[in-house]
């Protein structure tokens, strides 16, 4: 009885992962009717699809030292509340200051919730076995929720207004809020480590300078501000490293990156997290401006790469008895690489089986690294830091899919650009201009913006491919990691 409560509780953990998960993608599709009826500029509509993933990177160490030491469920519960309510705020906000703020509201929620699910997961299996098929669950729904947004929001936007994107979080989290008290257990720890408030401070303004940075990078032709942006984030940040070495409990325990497999797991977690929101990005823009799909048509046809992802992780646990985790990992990230190069062909006649394919095999081969290396993470640490090391592997996670939309976000827009000799900034702007030209001229001036579009697509999936096969080598050349005895915790 007391295995099916606790694999009940896990069942019910799984509710925030993937939501978590699917907010930070589910307004890909969503932003251009979102846009429209709110007003937002260009650079609002960055800040509403980035300022999430980067309030849950920025906010989530801190919340997993939190979690440590009021309580693990304590605090899920409270944020499982707190984003339920957010998101109703979100669906009727009416102009696009008011999304962005609470957008970076559900992203502080959103990071209580992501270091809790992994270390209750992790104090409630004590046996190895089950640990990792629970912690392989986690990884599909943690993954498979990101690229599984964009179709949520397909349906979604097919028979809704794009505020029903919100509201879909919300009957899940209420059930959260009102079952975990019952379901799941309380875990703290008396050696947990303190808050920090100055290093928080350091740690989220770095973060949000550098996004900025790059952010301008891409909108605007002055250089000066944005460097500047970039420069000030890196002293801050540098800043943050030295007050964390310092002290004899700190908020980031960077001691850990001692370990080779463990800074080895979160540096390929960061990178696959660029390499696959980046192409995620290119992917769906591209199924809906350049071929002309619709939303929900679009989403049906991206969805394959959400099942790559579930079919990868869920797989690790039996590729693992069979051979070495890295060996599993460096595989599977080969497989990536090559259905990375697979979008470097489209273009032609067999375009949307070739990116189709191509998002499958590269979301396919990224499941070993997110359920293997995630365990790895967590089970080098004592189980009392459970949370802290949870809020690295998450870190890790949404920093990498973040900076996949600006970065590679980034390099599309040049490439754009560049084909287009600048007389258009994005493929929406030459429809909007196609609108009042005559039919000749708006139908040259979408040919060219397709054909500069699909280049920037071209580009993303050679950069992803380079991603994933340095990654293979990264991983291959890291040693096995050292178990580290568990101590007591309590549980209340």
């Amino acid at each position: 009885m007391r295995i099916n409560r606790t694999w009940l509780g896990a069942a019910l953990l799984m509710l925030p992962t993937l939501l978590v998960a699917m907010d930070t993608t589910a307004l890909l599709l969503a932003l251009p009717q979102l846009s429209a009826d709110l007003g937002a500029t260009a650079v609002q509509q960055l800040w509403i699809s980035d300022g999430y993933g980067f309030l849950v990177a920025g906010m989530v160490i801190t919340m997993g030292t939190l979690g440590d030491r009021i309580g693990r469920r304590r605090l899920l519960v409270i944020g499982a509340a707190a984003f339920a309510a957010l998101s109703v705020v979100a669906a009727l906000a009416t102009d696009p200051l008011t999304l962005i703020v609470v957008r970076a509201l559900l992203g502080v929620a959103g990071a209580t919730l992501a270091p809790s699910t992994l270390a209750l997961l992790t104090n409630m299996f004590r046996d190895e076995h089950q640990r990792g098929k629970a912690i392989a669950l986690w990884a599909t729904c943690q993954f498979a929720g990101g690229a599984l947004g964009p179709v949520l929001a397909g349906f979604l936007l097919q028979h809704f207004w794009w505020g029903s994107v919100f509201l879909a979080a919300v009957p899940p989290m209420v059930l959260l809020a009102l079952a975990g008290p019952v379901l799941l257990p309380e875990f703290r720890s008396d050696q947990a480590g303190r808050l920090d408030p100055a290093g928080v401070g350091l740690s989220l303004t770095a973060v949000l300078l550098m996004v900025y940075g790059v952010k301008q990078l891409t909108v605007h032709s002055t250089r000066a501000v944005p460097v500047a942006a970039l420069v000030a984030g890196a002293a801050i940040g540098v800043l943050f490293v030295r007050r964390q070495l310092r002290l004899e409990k700190p908020l980031l325990d960077l001691r850990l990156f001692r370990s080779r497999p463990f800074t080895a797991v979160l540096v390929a977690l960061v990178c696959a997290g660029i390499a696959m929101a980046g192409t995620g990005l290119m992917v769906t823009q591209y199924l809906q401006s350049v071929l002309g799909y619709s939303p929900v048509a679009s989403a049906v046809l991206f969805a394959p790469m959400g099942l790559g992802v579930a079919v990868g992780t869920m797989a690790s646990p039996a590729l693992a008895r069979r051979m070495k985790h890295t060996t599993a990992i460096a595989g599977g990230l080969a497989g990536s690489a090559l259905g990375s190069l697979l979008l470097v062909g489209a273009g032609g006649a067999n375009t949307l089986p070739l990116v189709i394919i191509g998002i499958a095999v590269l979301a396919l081969g990224t499941g070993p690294l997110f359920a293997l290396g995630t365990g790895l993470v967590v089970g080098s640490v004592r189980p009392e830091r459970a949370g802290s090391a949870a809020s690295m592997s998450e870190t890790g996670n949404y920093i990498g899919g973040s900076l996949g939309f600006a970065l590679l976000g980034a390099v599309a827009t040049m490439v754009y650009r560049t084909r287009t000799d600048g007389t258009s900034d994005s493929l929406a702007g030459a429809v909007a201009a196609g609108r009042h030209l005559p039919a000749d001229q708006s139908a040259e001036l979408l040919r060219s913006a397709r054909e500069a579009f699909t280049a920037g697509l071209h580009v993303t999936g050679g950069i992803a491919a380079v991603i994933f096969a340095g990654l293979v080598v990264l991983v291959l050349t890291m040693r096995p990691a050292t178990r580290t005895a568990p101590t007591a915790v309590t549980d209340c």
